[in-house]
């Protein structure tokens, strides 16, 4: 089997959940290279308003309305993409949201609905993208997370969720793998990422949640998430603490069970009270397409260059950042907060 993907600028991208955070950034730079746009949200009047941006810069995109918790609805766009540009050669699975609060605490209503959008979501995405990719070839990018590998508390149910895209993305690659099937599946690992994760994830907790540092920029998946359109890989993380989390989770389960419950449970939790939201967990949310202002976020990630271009040397990264995690989560979040200068 001979994998051959096209360069960015001859292919047409399906992205979902593409109103806002990874998926907007992965949209803005995708059309600033060139590639020919499908994007996917409930949010109809965000995807207007992105559509007309990168229409007015000269680029091909179109908007369907879908949500990915609904297996028709990713035939709504893949039949919008045929019609439009005459096929996808990249489909990324990027809808998802969460929820902060103990797993005691949350609903069941709610656990399913969150595992109907990113797990779901992610399972009908790639059944869709394989039926259409598998004579012709194509990447299909799934966006997982740190907790892939590693549970945390507080986001129990997204943690879960994101262990099954994970375990179905791998069976997915050995099944296509031993058929012969020309697709390139790739799983993205981010890190703490600042966009509007927080403000649209349902809250249980007393105070407003928060992401533990350090936080990256979206453009930071976003390059990781263009790179694996054109080039095939398996997975990538975007983050020396996404490696890390993993590395230690794997090497030291019961260590990092109690690193991690402790400082997890802390780093999460502001000193702000809950306040009322419209968080995106049953609907779309806000209707805007901007991002959080000034927020301290690193703009690009030196592991994920050297696992992506670098490969050779991403095994001694991984090293450093999980000596530097471990010794981040003894001292506790304040020093966790000046690690994002190192």
């Amino acid at each position: 089997m001979k994998i051959s993907l096209k360069p960015l600028n001859r292919q047409v991208i399906v992205i979902t959940g593409a109103s806002s955070g990874i998926g907007l950034a992965t949209a803005r730079e995708a059309a600033r290279r060139g590639a020919r746009l499908v994007l996917a949200s409930r949010n109809r009047k965000a995807l207007d308003a992105l559509v007309e941006e990168l229409k007015a810069s000269g680029s091909e995109a179109i908007a369907v309305t879908a949500d990915v918790g609904i297996q028709d609805d990713h035939k709504k766009i893949l039949d919008a993409a045929t019609t439009a540009f005459g096929g996808v050669e990249t489909w990324v699975n990027n809808a998802g949201v969460s929820i902060f609060g103990k797993l005691e605490d949350v609903a069941i209503e709610d656990q399913r609905q969150l595992f109907e959008t990113n797990f779901w979501g992610v399972v009908y995405g790639s059944l869709t993208a394989v039926g259409h990719m598998r004579e012709t070839g194509g990447a299909l990018i799934n966006v997982g997370s740190e907790v892939s590998d590693r549970a945390i508390p507080l986001q129990g149910m997204y943690s879960a969720s994101k262990h099954a895209i994970k375990a179905y993305t791998d069976a997915l690659r050995m099944e296509l793998e031993a058929e012969g099937v020309p697709i390139s599946v790739t799983l993205i690992k981010p890190a703490s990422i600042a966009s509007r994760y927080v403000e649209h994830a349902k809250n249980y907790m007393d105070v407003e949640p928060r992401l533990p540092p350090p936080l990256y920029s979206p453009k930071a998946v976003a390059e990781a998430i263009l790179y694996a359109a054109e080039h095939p890989i398996r997975d990538v993380f975007v983050g020396s603490p996404s490696k890390a989390i993993s590395a230690i989770g794997q090497a030291m389960p019961s260590v990092a069970d109690k690193l991690f419950g402790r400082f997890m449970m802390r780093a999460q939790r502001s000193e702000q009270p809950a306040q009322p939201r419209h968080d995106s967990l049953w609907d779309a949310g806000e209707d805007t397409i901007a991002e959080p202002g000034n927020v301290r976020a690193r703009s690009h990630s030196v592991y994920t260059t050297l696992n992506t271009r670098w490969r050779g040397l991403a095994l001694t990264g991984a090293g450093i950042a999980a000596a530097g995690a471990v010794l981040a989560l003894l001292a506790g979040p304040g020093s966790a907060r000046k690690g994002r200068r190192l």
